[in-house]
């Protein structure tokens, strides 16, 4: 609706019959009275004016003899809430007025539009992982000739995006954890660029947005964690991605694209869990065969579930690890028929382990998890050191029942599986070893991705 306001408004010592005329063109019955300077000062209705006649007012007078100058009205700030209440009694229009009291528009009950669209950015969460037991199976050297399992729980740690497009075909990524930031002004210069933004532009390589966007990404975790790190971060850029999409991808296809990204295009060897806990979240025992992969959710009774995050310990080595490179020999080391037993052993113990884990035998589950390190240690000799080995045996000394690197191993974080009364000890002897220990709760979803209003002015050309 275009709104002519000069129908609307007066200027206080003009006629009655001029303001008539106008109350006539308008077709609402009233007319404002304004000031030379466009100042609203009082409403003249036809019933006014008409009463106002019978009094011995003359058409010729000003229309200020028959205004009022109590009426209703309301600002541009007016929240559509109060506007609606208002509407909703005895008044059948309101005034909008500006910040200088001059008329901006009239709503009615039949008029009371929307307000425009703004502009949104895009959120994106995803949490990392703690794995129990079957690493190595899910490999896709290993599991094309022989089916794999792993057991993981995603946990209260996370990877954190935020989105907005842009105007331009412009491309800014600041990454906290890099303490870098990309700038392009399109995708082909994006995808170019030297410097740490590898697995970012993997992503955008496979995604290829037709668009120009400003991302800002931040994790809680160290890089070389072995949380699965990199996968989550996968998981919050892509989830950004999709919801600017109309045919969105599911959780399955979201795992697929981020597993592409990093191990196909990037070429940084690994497995498959890590995209599937960041993007599905909560506990699951996954499967893998060649034709296919099989997220199983595991339904943990709540005081198993508590206990066991109460018996858990997770620490930081302070040893950031590479597990490309593990994974790399790790794949020499896997055509050997010993190791492929290894693995294999590690897979039925993996079984077993969600056996314990649904019944609530939680100090088998502790021994699962140090049968399972030591299986895994020997799948590699760049999985464990002296100094990593000194730690774990002082760990048991401590009262930890079981445990392991988590990831690739090299690095990264210890989980521990420790009785109540022994865990002030274990903590205590973990802290004069300068382990970090990090508070967690399991995290029951995957990725989640949001949007919010824009609430401020943003300089889009910067």
């Amino acid at each position: 609706m275009n709104f002519d306001v000069d129908i609307y408004v007066i200027d206080e010592n003009a006629s009655i019959k001029s303001a008539l005329l106008k109350v006539e063109k308008n077709h609402y019955g009233m007319i404002f009275a304004q000031t030379n300077a466009g100042k609203i000062i009082g409403l003249a209705t036809d019933g006014d004016i008409r009463r106002a006649l019978l009094r011995g007012v003359t058409l010729e007078d000003s229309v200020s003899n028959c205004m009022n100058r109590e009426f209703v009205w309301e600002t541009t700030d007016t929240p559509r809430e109060q506007l609606i209440k208002r509407l909703d009694g005895h008044v059948n229009f309101i005034p909008i007025l500006d910040q200088f009291g001059s008329l901006s528009s009239i709503i009615t009950k039949d008029y009371l539009p929307l307000e425009d669209e703004k502009a949104v950015y895009i959120r994106s969460r995803a949490p990392v992982r703690i794995s129990f037991g079957g690493g190595g199976s899910d490999l896709t050297h290993y599991f094309e000739n022989s089916s794999g399992a792993v057991i993981n729980t995603a946990v209260s740690i996370y990877s954190h995006g935020a989105m907005r497009v842009r105007d331009d075909s412009k491309i800014i990524i600041n990454s906290l954890d890099l303490g870098e930031t990309l700038t392009a002004n399109s995708l082909e210069e994006a995808l170019i660029k030297k410097g740490p933004f590898g697995l970012i532009q993997s992503l955008m390589h496979v995604v290829q947005p037709k668009y120009g966007f400003e991302l800002s990404l931040n994790s809680d975790f160290p890089l070389g964690s072995g949380l699965g790190g990199s996968a989550t971060l996968s998981a919050v850029v892509l989830g950004c991605f999709n919801m600017l999409r109309k045919d969105k991808w599911n959780q399955h296809e979201l795992a697929e694209i981020a597993f592409q990204a990093e191990r196909l295009h990037l070429g940084i060897a690994g497995g498959w869990q890590d995209q599937y806990a960041a993007v599905f979240g909560g506990f699951n025992f996954i499967e893998f065969h060649p034709e296919e992969n099989i997220v199983s959710p595991i339904r943990l009774q709540s005081d198993i579930a508590l206990e066991l995050e109460e018996s858990l310990v997770l620490c930081d080595t302070g040893i950031a690890h590479h597990s490309g490179n593990i994974h790399d020999d790790q794949k020499q080391t896997m055509e050997s028929v010993s190791v492929q037993k290894l693995v294999k052993k590690n897979v039925e113990l993996t079984y077993s382990t969600r056996k314990h884990l649904l019944k609530g035998d939680l100090v088998k589950f502790g021994e699962c998890l140090d049968t399972a390190w030591r299986l895994k240690r020997n799948f590699s000799s760049m999985i464990s050191n002296d100094y990593i080995d000194a730690v774990y045996e002082g760990a048991l000394e401590n009262g930890a029942l079981g445990g392991k690197l988590l990831g690739a191993g090299g690095g990264g974080f210890f989980i521990f599986y420790v009785p109540p009364f022994k865990k002030n000890a274990l903590i205590t002897y973990l802290k004069t070893k300068n382990l970090t220990i990090q508070p967690f709760h399991f995290e029951p979803d995957g990725l989640k991705t949001w949007t919010s209003r824009e609430h401020v002015n943003h300089a889009i050309g910067q």
